[in-house]
């Protein structure tokens, strides 16, 4: 920032001013345009959770939790995890946080450390499966994009890929470690 206002100040002084009002407009479009679809997104997921909705969707991706994170995990956290999960094949990255952070804390066994569904659950946030990218989608629109929807097909595509490959390289590592430390 320093560089680029010296710059400006150098080359076209009298653009200065203008150039950090325009700058600062189109920031303060872009975050309404994301408040916006955080606050629709949000919206939903707390009256999807407030209708029991989320306890049906755990039992739904009961299978796909017991496989990632193990089964010994309470009701309760699962249906944090299915919130975030549904929340990532949704893409909503950021909406996803509240249910990450309460799943986060009932897969806490107590140590002090990370444990491997904590790490897991870290290693899902990361990959963000997406199958409908709502979010880049909204921004690509406010972009005044004319196929904002044209990402889909390649989303998809790379999340099938570096979620099972991110995946099996963490269960191979969580079988190593418990090879050579028992736990």
């Amino acid at each position: 920032m320093i560089v680029g206002t010296a710059m400006i100040i150098i080359k076209s002084p009298e653009l200065l001013a203008s150039t950090m009002i325009s700058a600062s407009e189109k920031s303060v479009t872009l975050c309404v345009s994301l408040l916006a679809i955080y606050a629709v997104w949000l919206g939903l997921l707390k009256i999807l959770d407030d209708t029991g909705f989320s306890k049906k969707l755990a039992k739904w991706l009961s299978p796909v939790i017991g496989f990632l994170f193990g089964s010994n995990i309470d009701e309760y956290t699962k249906s944090q995890i299915a919130i975030n999960i549904s929340s990532n094949i949704l893409g909503l990255g950021n909406a996803a946080t509240p249910s990450a952070i309460n799943a986060m804390k009932g897969l806490d066994d107590g140590s002090g450390k990370i444990n491997n569904p904590m790490t897991m659950l870290m290693v899902v946030n990361c990959l963000s499966f997406q199958l409908i990218p709502t979010t880049i989608m909204g921004l690509r629109v406010s972009a005044g994009s004319a196929n904002a929807s044209s990402i889909i097909f390649p989303t998809i595509l790379t999340s099938i890929i570096t979620g099972v490959v991110t995946i099996a390289i963490l269960k191979l590592i969580f079988k190593a470690r418990k090879k050579k430390y028992g736990k």
